[in-house]
């Protein structure tokens, strides 16, 4: 299953790879992040996550916000 995610916090590349490597980090998440828009692409092999656990990963990266399309 995929889905779109709106990233808040990102302003340049790096914060781009940073926000992608922090998503691609959990388990069964396979994420593509864009920053023009501003948008992670997320696909959850073993079922959809709570956007609470997606918050907490990125949360520990930066200042970084997600949220539903």
């Amino acid at each position: 299953m995929k889905k779109e995610f709106k990233i808040a916090g990102m302003s340049c590349g790096h914060c781009r790879k940073s926000v992608e490597d922090a998503l691609n980090s959990i388990e069964g998440v396979n994420a593509v992040v864009t920053l023009q828009p501003p948008l992670a692409t997320i696909e959850f092999i073993n079922g959809e996550l709570p956007l609470e656990k997606l918050q907490g990963v990125l949360s520990e990266t930066g200042d970084f916000t997600i949220s539903y399309c």
